[in-house]
Order: structure tokens, then C-alpha cells, then sequence
């Protein structure tokens, strides 16, 4: 209807302006952490769902007007919407990523002083999930963070860097879209076009065979496979060339072939994100009485 009423040549550059829009910088974007936090609901069992259901009725003790947390998708990019207000959350910020360099040892415990890592903080959040002890906002925040830091920690560039920021100092073209950078595409316009172009859908019920193929380890186990997916795929997808052999440039494109060979990479760790984030919960509550 919108492309009939503006015409087709009008309608394709509202499209190419849109993409050309700053995105911000984070993992998936908010379209690829709500998918994954649709599929983790859709393959958690009912009780899970009613104790996620029971600690969202303490979002009001969170006090964050400005972020709402009525849902498990809301939690997965409630996170990000904290950057807004880096006075009270700042020392959160670095807790999405843990970048290593693609062309050295992967080493999962370096560059994560204090526990400033994701690694360190999806181990933390499922720990304080897990405690019923806490009081129950305590254990929304920790739920939150959980269900964002395991989508986070599955996006390639936030465990593998080339001196570059995780991509983000690579000013990339995206098909017809010029002047992105490598990170934001992987995180948005990639992520987008994954969701969207796959079949069966990501978003269902996983047969028991199909979990037991795509999810599976820990947080250090996953950061390891994204950083390995980093330098086996995603920085030579974008350069065409082995990034450990010397320099890259600091600008590139993604062709249209780029990008379809990318898909299944990023559907795959969407999917892994979400049955992992499953599996956090359904760890996470297990024992205990359901709150009220």
C-alpha cells in the first residue's frame, strides 16, 4: 500500500535512508534480542513462564520509567535501554562484550578485570537468578541481564576484535547502503535479514534432536565460538581475504553474495541464543516454590 501511494522509486529510496539512520551499537539490535527471547519462551516449560511472569510484577521497584519490563522480551533490550541514562548505569556498559584478538590464543578469562565481561556476568546473572533468597527485584535485574548478555555474547563481533573495536571502525557498505561499519551491520541490518529470510521460521518450538544440535555448553564456550566465528567467517567474509595475514583496510562492502553466505551464521546464532537462554531459565528456576 505505502510503496503503491509513493511509487516504487521513492518507496526504494525511504528504504536506503532509513538504513543509512546511526544504529546503535549493540548486540542483534533490539529486533534480534526480542527474537531471541521468543524463542527462549517458546521452548521454556509452563512453570518457567509463570515464575518469569511472577518477577516481572516487580519492575516498578527497578524504577526505570523509561525502560519498560513488562515481558522476556522487553528484559532481552532492557540493557541497552539503560545507555540513556549512564549517570546510574555506566558501570554496566561493559559488561555486553568481551572482544579477543582473532589472530592470537583465545584465552577466555583475559580482558575481563573485576568481571567486567560478559562471560563473567552471564555467570553472575544466572547465579543471583537462581537465588531465591534475594528479593524479587533483585532477581528481575539479574533475569534481565541474563536474557541480554546471552544474546550479546552469541553476535560475533562481541567476542572477536582486529584492532578495531569489534568492527565498528571498519566503515563497510551494505549491499546498495553505504557507509555503515561491520559491527552495526551484524548487529541490525544482517541480524534483520537472517530473522526475516529463514525457513522454518526461528521463532517455534524445537524438536529434542535439534536442541540437542544447537545448544549445549557455557558462557565461555560460546564466546569462544563467536570469536571463532569472527576470524573463520566474518572478518574474511567482509575482506575477502585471510585477516590474520597482514593489515585489513579500513573500508569495505558487503556484496549481495556477502550477505546471503552470512545468513546462515547469524540465523545459527540466533537459534543458540535462544535455546541457550532457555536453558539458563529453566537451570535458573528449577528449585524451589513459585513466588507470589
Amino acid at each position: 500500500m505505502i510503496a503503491r501511494r509513493l511509487g516504487p522509486a521513492v518507496f526504494q529510496l525511504c528504504l536506503v535512508l532509513a538504513l543509512l539512520l546511526p544504529a546503535p551499537a549493540q548486540a542483534w539490535g533490539a529486533y534480534g534480542h526480542r527474537v531471541t527471547a521468543q524463542i527462549a519462551l517458546a521452548n521454556v516449560s509452563p512453570e518457567t513462564r509463570a515464575r518469569i511472569a511472577a518477577l516481572l510484577r516487580a519492575a516498578p521497584e527497578l524504577a526505570t520509567p523509561d525502560c519498560k519490563l513488562a515481558s522476556l522480551e522487553d528484559a532481552a533490550v532492557w540493557p541497552d535501554c539503560l545507555r540513556g541514562e549512564g549517570w546510574r548505569w555506566g558501570y554496566t556498559f561493559a559488561w555486553h562484550y568481551r572482544t579477543a584478538p582473532i589472530c592470537e590464543a583465545y584465552n577466555p578469562r583475559s580482558n575481563c578485570a573485576g568481571g567486567n565481561c560478559v562471560i563473567a556476568q552471564i555467570e553472575r546473572s544466572h547465579r543471583l537468578l537462581a537465588d531465591e533468597s534475594l528479593p524479587a527485584h533483585i532477581r528481575l535485574e539479574a533475569l534481565a541481564f541474563l536474557v541480554h548478555f546471552a544474546g550479546d555474547i552469541h553476535q560475533p563481533l562481541h567476542s572477536g576484535d582486529k584492532d578495531d573495536r569489534g568492527g565498528n571502525d571498519r566503515v563497510t557498505d551494505y549491499g546498495i547502503v553505504p557507509d555503515r561499519n561491520l559491527h552495526s551491520i551484524w548487529d541490525s541490518a544482517l541480524a534483520e535479514r537472517a530473522i526475516s529470510s529463514a525457513h522454518p521460521q526461528l521463532v517455534r518450538r524445537y524438536s529434542a534432536e535439534e536442541h540437542a544440535a544447537l545448544a549445549g555448553g557455557d558462557a565461555a564456550d560460546w564466546g569462544r565460538e563467536s570469536w571463532q566465528a569472527a576470524r573463520d567467517f566474518v572478518y574474511p567474509n567482509a575482506f575477502d581475504t585471510d585477516p590474520c595475514a597482514g593489515e585489513l583496510p579500513g573500508e569495505t562492502a558487503l556484496t549481495q553474495e556477502d550477505i546471503v553466505e552470512a545468513l546462515p551464521v547469524a540465523q545459527r546464532r540466533i537459534q543458540q541464543a535462544g535455546l541457550r537462554i532457555a536453558d539458563l531459565l529453566e537451570s535458573a528456576f528449577a528449585p524451589g516454590p513459585l513466588q507470589r
